[in-house]
């Protein structure tokens, strides 16, 4: 079980307890999952009791009690301990870590698309103003990953903006008086065309539409303060220990393997291009490159064998994790339009 799958399941839960009366709020849109506090056990811990217990009227221990019998039994889920005031702490069956690498393994770059046309049609319309551009074009492949049919369309366009950023739009013009202006963000402050097409998009697509974008060279830094050069750097590193781990003649094999942070991150990644899509919000898929990017790296340097020491079944298995790392790292930046370089 994925932690996106292990989220669902936790609602369910709630849903399933509301159903049945035993609790009375409404089910939340989303019920977060993390590693395990101090105090914690097992995979996962959900806060949700927590959260709900104001509106149900109850102590946050009690919620959990309530929730409990309706997680544990579930497949998948092996066992769930109450901690501390009312922390749900779920222990899952042995591959649940092997299942989520295998599953963005077969997914490849595709990892968190939806299979298919889900029926929503959506036309984007902005302004002649090239940040506005930028994250219009960037919300149609995040909208078509998740099965809508875009068509992103602005009322003026300059073609430098495609000859440096390589962006583009599925028509110029005004729209009819039927279909306003509906992607408005903060303009740039300055000509972000001086960046470079990655660290130009990355300037207008990191900040959230109401923040008004910073344009300068911190954005070109090759240093840890840049969260583009970690999420890059990140991917680079993926693609290098793949390298290595061929000239010392072994390659990635799911199984089971630490890194709770970087398990948990690259499960949520679904939840996050949907919540992307849903919220024509880019800026929450580069957010998301970035925790992802920040997992990852301190993981990286546990992968390979050190010194004589023979590659093993838990090296194989942190490889296929790291792979996992890059490529949706690098699925995610090409849904940014930014590239992602197998060497930095």
């Amino acid at each position: 079980m994925t932690p996106a799958e292990l989220s669902r399941t936790v609602l369910h839960a709630v849903r399933r307890a509301v159903d049945a009366g035993e609790l009375d709020v409404t089910v939340p849109e989303r019920a977060v999952v993390a590693q395990p506090g101090p105090g914690g056990c097992g995979d996962y811990a959900t806060n949700i009791a927590l959260q709900l217990a104001r509106p149900a009227g109850q102590p946050p221990y009690r919620v959990a009690e309530v929730l409990r019998p309706y997680l544990v039994g579930v497949d998948g889920v092996a066992d769930v301990v109450l901690t501390g005031p009312g922390f749900l702490n779920i222990s899952l069956g042995g591959g649940a870590p092997a299942a989520l690498v295998e599953e963005i393994r077969r997914a490849g770059a595709r990892y968190g698309y939806v299979d298919g046309p889900d029926g929503r049609i959506v036309q984007l319309h902005c302004p002649y103003d090239l940040r506005a551009v930028v994250v219009a074009e960037a919300v149609a492949r995040i909208l078509r990953s998740q099965g809508a049919l875009v068509r992103a369309t602005a009322e003026g366009f300059d073609p430098e903006w495609t000859a440096v950023l390589g962006v583009r739009t599925d028509g110029v013009g005004p729209a009819p008086a039927s279909l306003p202006v509906n992607v408005r963000p903060v303009p740039a402050p300055a000509d972000p065309l001086p960046l470079g097409r990655d660290a130009a998009r990355w300037a207008l697509l990191h900040p959230a539409a109401h923040d008004r974008p910073r344009i300068g060279d911190e954005h070109l830094a090759q240093r840890e303060s840049n969260p583009l050069f970690r999420v890059r750097y990140a991917h680079a590193r993926t693609r290098a220990l793949t390298r290595n781990a061929a000239d010392l003649g072994f390659e990635g094999r799911p199984g089971p393997v630490p890194g709770q942070d970087l398990l948990a991150a690259l499960g949520d990644h679904p939840r996050v291009l949907a919540a992307a899509a849903d919220h024509r919000a880019p800026d929450r898929l580069a957010r998301h490159l970035v925790a992802v990017a920040d997992a990852a790296l301190p993981f990286l340097t546990t992968v390979l064998p050190r010194g004589g020491e023979k590659p093993s079944a838990a090296h194989r298995a942190r490889l296929a994790l790291a792979e996992a790392a890059g490529t949706v790292l690098a699925g995610g930046l090409t849904l940014l339009g930014i590239d992602a370089p197998d060497h930095l």
